[in-house]
């Protein structure tokens, strides 16, 4: 089980919901979006870490949108953090990175395809921070017992392991749902990360999406018994400047959570 503040990871404790938009576009839409997601989860008492990616390294075209102003979109995250008393979690790319990104974040996520980098994920546990580890669309879930080991090599274990989906074929990604259990047989929390895996990689010039099985796969998973649920939120997801195929509408997340909710009482009966 993994403490964050008065928020608890596994251990078969209630469900963490981890969520915003897909990255920094601007102040306002962060801090409403953040706002407005901390409303929800108050209401259904469920445990919110807001994320945000404060600049998206791994795009599909050279003309695709990767964020504003580093500096900028790191004191945004800032401002959610001492604004709204959220926990934040945010990619990190590049062991360079690392120092300064963790002044910020709580959690540090290294991203699907950077998942066997050995330096980046040995910086990332040297840090002390929560790590999150996407599983690369190219592994199989008992590959991921190898890269927790790197990072628990620096004798940090808080570590989560998030499903994303694996690569089936051209531009398309499935989720094999016992990959769930075989990566809690690890000891580390385990999430779903619900919109990512409806994406249709590199379609074109950008990736596109499938949103209309977001929330039926996050219902499945969650009647597994994972320990967060990971959604990308946008007030408005057709205008989104990343990943504008693949998010959830904002105004849709309460009545989705209400569900998950049910569900992952059920499933833990807490």
């Amino acid at each position: 089980m993994i403490q964050l503040g008065n928020i608890y990871i596994g251990d078969n404790k209630p469900l963490v919901l981890i969520a915003g938009p897909c990255v920094v576009e601007n102040e306002k839409l962060i801090l409403y979006t953040a706002n407005e997601i901390k409303k929800i989860t108050s209401d259904l008492d469920i445990p919110f870490i807001f994320k945000s990616s404060y600049k998206k390294a791994n795009r599909t075209s050279i003309n695709s949108f990767v964020g504003i102003d580093e500096k900028e979109a790191l004191e945004i995250l800032s401002k959610v953090k001492r604004n709204l008393d959220l926990p934040i979690l945010t990619d990190v790319h590049t062991v360079e990175e690392i120092n300064y990104v963790s002044k910020v974040a709580d959690v540090l996520q290294i991203p699907a395809f950077l998942s066997r980098q050995t330096d980046l994920l040995l910086a990332a546990g040297r840090s002390g921070k929560i790590v999150n580890v996407k599983k690369g669309q190219f592994l199989a879930p008992d590959d991921m017992k190898h890269v927790a080991e790197k990072v628990a090599s620096t004798g940090n274990t808080k570590i989560m392991l998030t499903e994303r989906g694996t690569t089936f074929g051209y531009h398309n990604l499935v989720v094999d749902m016992r990959s769930f259990i075989i990566m809690k047989e690890f000891g580390y929390p385990v999430v779903m990360d619900a919109t990512h895996s409806v994406q249709l990689p590199s379609k074109g010039d950008t990736s596109g999406g499938q949103p209309k099985f977001i929330k039926p796969l996050a219902k499945a998973a969650t009647a597994i018994g994972i320990d967060a649920l990971f959604l990308e939120v946008h007030p408005n997801p057709k205008e989104a400047l990343s990943d504008a195929s693949s998010q959830l509408p904002l105004d849709e997340l309460k009545e989705l959570l209400t569900e998950i909710k049910a569900i992952d009482k059920l499933v833990k009966r807490y």
